[in-house]
């Protein structure tokens, strides 16, 4: 048996694309697997709906006030049951093999922290736009000098081994985004693992809860520093910590 994985989804007025979200995520989940969705003060109709999902591997909690998706991470990532933590989006659709994929590359290397997949971007009617995200942003790199030049981290496509939140939590608030986060500190303090295929349908359209990625290039400069100095300070911050994670990481090769 594979290992069992919690898959946190973030909510706020998705109820359009919710259902085909909901049904790709659990026809690939175990009996053993748990799906938390952290529905973030919706007014459409989310949480209505999603109370009337009939699964027992499906716990869904409402914020009594608007936090914003970073915090509603958060929130899925306490709650969580088990080691290996997909991040999961409100409006895309997982491909088959993703969830399999995955905890295969967890279980190969224990010394891996997050794994990325690629993506095939899709529009609002679910048509497929660009058959592979990652080429979009010239390849994937996931080193920190990297993705300061340019992000490559897409969370709906990542994962991580949960020993990793004791140093990335709690998530700096004026940190760009939770995956460019994730990713820089799974990088630094262990491994990345990379597939080189699409393994989810990442949909663009007017409404989408992350950020616009064509920024204006000052405002992506002035992320990059301060991700760079959250970056720094969490590392002096937590050196003890840190240490620790990589003995574990260490140990876990050796077992």
């Amino acid at each position: 048996m594979s290992l069992p994985v919690s898959v946190v989804m973030a909510v706020f007025n998705g109820r359009k694309f919710l259902p085909v979200q909901i049904a790709s995520v659990l026809s690939q989940l175990e009996p053993q697997d748990e799906l938390l969705v952290i529905d973030d003060a919706s007014s459409d109709g989310s949480s209505e709906w999603l109370a009337s999902v009939n699964d027992a591997r499906v716990h869904v909690y409402v914020n009594p006030v608007n936090t914003g998706v970073i915090k509603s991470f958060e929130r899925g990532f306490s709650l969580a049951r088990h080691s290996i933590l997909f991040l999961c989006d409100q409006d895309d659709a997982w491909l088959p093999g993703k969830r399999s994929s995955f905890v295969n590359e967890f279980e190969r290397d224990p010394r891996v922290l997050v794994v990325v997949s690629d993506a095939e971007l899709i529009d609002a009617q679910g048509v497929v736009t660009a058959p592979s995200f990652m080429e979009t942003r010239g390849g994937f790199k996931g080193g920190l000098w990297s993705t300061l030049i340019r992000n490559r981290y897409l969370g709906c496509a990542m994962a991580i081994r949960g020993e990793l939140l004791s140093v990335a939590l709690p998530i700096p608030a004026s940190v760009p985004m939770h995956d460019m986060w994730l990713g820089v500190l799974g990088a630094a303090f262990g491994r990345v693992s990379y597939i080189p295929f699409p393994l989810i349908q990442y949909r663009r359209h007017n409404s989408n809860v992350s950020p616009d990625k064509s920024q204006g290039w000052l405002l992506m400069l002035v992320w990059r520093i301060r991700l760079f100095a959250l970056w720094v300070r969490r590392i002096i911050s937590q050196g003890f910590r840190l240490n620790n994670l990589r003995d574990s990481l260490i140990d876990n090769q050796k077992k």
